[in-house]
């Protein structure tokens, strides 16, 4: 389904959705003048809109309190919980604006169903679909002029959850705040799509069996930063992990889900373990990929077979995935111990067909399906 066609109408469940938020209208909304140039060169996550969605939970009271209100700095006390312990999880998608003017999302319900199980990895309490659902077209909606046209822009939705209540035991909150943000991006990659350099982590690991490596929080993220700058130092623009049990399997980057493109085209990512992420992207190219007829496999691949492969062809094309950038093409893997260019160095053939394919549903410029797209406003 487009966004021209006739049947792309908003259901009316969302309304009901919707219209459990109280819209508080900011007092001090930006100036348009200044929104519009803030839309005309838009920077990922540094520019935010006017609004924010906001819900909270009470152990005593459950969710209460749905709300669109002023975006602002948040009012901590210093024993608050998540400062401490770090008891918070996030997700991140974004919000589209097709030819017509509609603003859509993408497989929401995904997002809320890996938001959930994050929650109940970090014991905190789960937001339901429709609450998830409901606070992103509300805030979508009041902000709806925050919404960038320009090529390959899009309105970047972040909801986050954290414990909130203020005390120092250890133990799950009592109490605990929702809410999502968004920020106005433009393409991921300015001057175009490049292949990005890849440094193997091999002295750190993002997470090990039993950890949080399958739910998105901010832990896992926060042992990435120290290898990321290890990656940088080497000359290179992303960090890659391996498991932490063999430190022989690759896992994933720092953000992004991890793909490999062999000579007989059959394409390969590793299985998800309990130590990656479940990317929605991730799943979404495993689709579109077994679409075109070509065998899809998830299983532990080793380093070693990489290495080997991009030695002597059997490898054509690695690349990452998420949703920032939606499919990074890998144009170099290195380590302390190797240095491989990736076929030519260029974009590989299938990379740049399934990113143009997905981005192509996202946008509204191509047929949406498998019904994953999601009308806002």
């Amino acid at each position: 389904m487009t966004s021209t066609d006739s049947s792309a109408i908003l259901p009316a469940e969302l309304e009901d959705l919707v219209a459990l938020f109280d819209v508080e209208q900011s007092d001090a909304p930006t100036p348009d003048a200044e929104r519009e140039a803030a839309l005309a060169e838009p920077r990922f996550g540094t520019v935010f809109t006017d609004h924010m969605a906001r819900i909270t939970w009470r152990q005593d009271t459950g969710w209460l309190d749905r709300r669109i209100e002023k975006y602002g700095p948040l009012q901590l006390d210093p024993a608050t919980a998540v400062l401490h312990y770090a008891q918070e999880i996030f997700e991140g998608m974004k919000a589209y604006k097709h030819a017509d003017g509609s603003v859509w999302t993408f497989r929401p319900d995904a997002n809320a169903a890996r938001f959930a199980r994050s929650a109940h990895r970090l014991a905190l309490p789960a937001l339901s679909v429709d609450d998830f659902i409901g606070s992103i077209a509300a805030l979508v909606r009041t902000d709806r002029a925050w919404v960038p046209g320009g090529e390959d822009s899009s309105l970047y939705l972040r909801p986050f959850m954290f414990a909130s209540e203020a005390f120092l035991g250890v133990r799950p909150a009592a109490e605990v705040e929702y809410l999502c943000i968004a920020s106005p991006v433009g393409p991921y990659f300015a001057g175009g799509v490049r292949p990005v350099s890849i440094w193997v982590a091999e002295d750190y690991h993002r997470s090990g069996p039993g950890g949080t490596g399958d739910a998105k929080c901010g832990g896992n993220y926060a042992a990435s930063l120290l290898p990321q700058t290890q990656a940088q130092q080497n000359g290179c623009d992303q960090v890659c992990f391996l498991d932490a049990v063999t430190n022989s399997f690759l896992e994933e980057l720092g953000g992004m889900n991890v793909f490999v493109v062999m000579a007989d085209g059959s394409v390969h990512t590793p299985e998800l373990t309990g130590s990656i992420l479940e990317g929605v992207t991730r799943s979404s190219i495993l689709q579109l990929v077994s679409d075109r007829g070509r065998d899809v496999v998830e299983r532990r691949i080793p380093l070693a077979e990489v290495v080997a492969g991009l030695a002597d062809g059997t490898v054509r094309e690695v690349f990452a995935c998420g949703t920032a950038a939606v499919i990074t093409p890998v144009g170099r893997l290195a380590s302390g111990t190797f240095d491989h260019t990736v076929g030519t160095g260029e974009p590989g053939e299938l990379t740049m067909q399934i990113r143009t394919e997905l981005t192509d549903i996202q946008y509204g410029r191509a047929a949406d399906r498998h019904g994953w797209m999601r009308r806002l406003a």
